[in-house]
């Protein structure tokens, strides 16, 4: 395994959750729908915005010397919303706890990756803890994907290869405009 690439990936896995995340937000044109619940036991995006933010900077603050659960870290406060957030402040969650992981991410060196960390006092080496984070931010940017587009309904704009447009789309398609 080149373990530069491997890292180089993981920038570049992250950037695309993000980016995925922020698009379908952008679509969300009703800051109330940014607080929505679809049925009583969902999250809203703004809650799970303000979870990935908490896990995020939890677990890449000082990731190579400290455990990844933080003491100052309240998961259960982040699937609190006690008052509305604007936009602004939703966006700048989501964009806080990417930064904080790419900051991270970026700085790792091919040796980094068979360290060992901690989260919440389990060790795993960084190679794990890189994948955990990377299925987990994947499981909840789906999520805000999905609300989105139920909540964007008729006026929902494909952030991947539209429905019946595969073969429009041809061999190339990681050069699309939508798939950036």
């Amino acid at each position: 395994m080149d373990k530069t690439a491997y890292i180089r990936d993981v920038a570049r896995t992250f950037r695309t959750y993000q980016s995925l995340g922020a698009r379908a937000i952008a679509q969300v044109t009703s800051d109330a729908d940014l607080h929505r619940q679809i049925d009583p036991d969902s999250n809203s995006i703004a809650v799970i915005v303000r979870h990935v933010e908490g896990n995020l900077r939890s677990r890449f603050t000082d990731f190579l010397t400290t455990d990844g659960e933080k003491p100052d870290r309240n998961r259960d406060g982040e699937f609190e919303m006690p008052r509305p957030a604007a936009r602004q402040e939703i966006v700048d969650w989501w964009n806080n706890g990417f930064d904080v992981v790419l900051r991270s991410v970026q700085a790792l060196t091919p040796d980094d990756l068979d360290r060992t960390v901690y989260i919440r006092r389990e060790p795993f080496t960084v190679f794990e803890a890189l994948n955990r984070s990377m299925t987990h931010t994947a499981y909840h940017a789906g999520q805000i994907v999905y609300v989105a587009r139920h909540l964007a309904s008729g006026n929902w704009k494909s952030l991947s290869i539209p429905k019946g447009q595969s073969a429009q789309v041809g061999g190339d398609y990681k050069s699309r405009e939508f798939l950036k």
